[in-house]
């Protein structure tokens, strides 16, 4: 074992200790080679320790995700739904994702909406965006995540605060999943009215990430790796996490997301996090997953970390198919999409225009809602409001 695994077994991610430590440093003393070989290592002894534990590390969450860990799936998601049930209730909290504009200046090789692809580009009016803000209001929605494609010259800061201005009387969380920004910027939006951003690193593994988003601004892995430390340093509410999983072994990427997750929880401890597991999907032109991720590795994450952290909102869109989301609501999860469109106007101004990505869970808001009442669980629309 190297000595930078074998430090990387006891450590603690520090936080700040000079003021201006991002993420990136601590990441640098965690080598990736050697934490998947730790997570492939462990034992049943292990995982039943982990689940013996009462306050639980990123060893045992080491163990909680490794192969091990799969005979003892029945056992994990049972700790893991009263774990939800008594840190969140019988609830589970409705969002909508707007898409606003499919205009990017990235190459991802995963993407719909790559700079490479040769689709028709659009970029959502005043009057466009607040017609599908009116058609998600009247479904009930109060939660809402805009999302655009990464563009500065199109959709930077001015359109995000126009956008944000336009859509407040209508909705009392908006969220955006957008292209990372400084920090004074996130501080002009979060006046604005901005509550949460979701930035996902996509895959932690530097050189496959580099393979994957080769030009643009995303190319640069630690400007985006220290974006939820620029949010942080702003003062945001609620910064979301996750990688995209098909890029690489899904098991070390998860620990260093998880990594990321309690870096950030000690250093901005005002700060709520989120963490949400997208699982690549199709597109037009798109790249085939590398490494599959069953429907049985993506509950034993889910339970993983929930057993991890009681605190952390648990997220799942409608990537995934009506079965799985149907049965995981009572076993971990506590957020979930429905009715999601991934393209610009996809709800009532253009439902033609060019998906993102392909969604499976295709069924209404109705219909989820009333399968989550048949369940025994409430529908959350809204939990926060901007004057508490």
């Amino acid at each position: 074992m190297s000595v930078t695994s074998q430090h990387s077994k006891n450590r603690v991610p520090s936080g700040n200790k000079t003021g201006r430590d991002l993420f990136y440093e601590v990441f640098r003393e965690y080598a990736w080679k050697d934490i998947e070989e730790e997570i492939y290592a462990k034992t049943a002894s292990d995982v039943r320790r982990a689940l013996q534990n009462t306050k639980r590390n990123l060893e045992d969450f080491k163990a909680l995700i490794s192969p091990a860990a799969r005979p003892f799936l029945e056992q994990m998601a049972g700790k893991s739904m009263q774990i939800t049930q008594r840190r969140f209730g019988k609830v589970i909290q409705m969002y909508a994702p707007m898409y606003l504009s499919n205009e990017c200046q990235n190459i991802c090789t995963y993407c719909g909406f790559s700079l490479t692809n040769k689709i028709p580009r659009r970029t959502l009016t005043d009057e466009e965006i607040l017609r599908e803000a009116d058609f998600l209001k009247n479904k009930g929605y109060d939660h809402i995540l805009l999302v655009t494609g990464e563009a500065n010259s199109t959709v930077g800061v001015p359109y995000l605060k126009n956008a944000i201005r336009l859509i407040r009387p209508y909705f009392s969380n908006i969220s955006i999943e957008v292209q990372p920004l400084d920090t004074d910027e996130y501080r002009e939006l979060i006046e604005e009215g901005l509550y949460a951003v979701l930035v996902y690193q996509e895959t932690y593994h530097e050189e496959c990430y580099k393979i994957h988003h080769p030009k643009g601004k995303k190319s640069n892995f630690k400007y985006r790796l220290d974006t939820p430390d620029r949010l942080g340093e702003a003062g945001i509410h609620k910064t979301g996490l996750g990688a995209l999983f098909g890029l690489k072994d899904w098991r070390t990427d998860s620990f260093f997301t998880a990594l990321h997750l309690k870096y950030l929880q000690k250093k901005y401890w005002k700060t709520r996090y989120s963490i949400s597991f997208p699982r690549l999907r199709p597109h037009s032109g798109g790249l085939e997953p590398k490494v599959v991720m069953t429907d049985s590795d993506l509950a034993q994450l889910i339970f993983a970390y929930r057993i991890l952290d009681e605190d952390v909102e648990l997220s799942l869109s409608t990537r995934e198919n009506m079965n799985f989301r149907n049965n995981i609501i009572r076993l971990g999860i506590n957020s979930i999409s429905a009715e999601s469109k991934t393209n610009p106007g996809g709800y009532v101004v253009d439902p033609q225009s060019l998906e993102q990505f392909e969604i499976s869970d295709e069924r209404s808001t109705e219909e989820i809602t009333d399968m989550v009442h048949d369940q025994g669980y409430e529908v959350v629309w809204k939990d926060w409001e901007k004057g508490y």
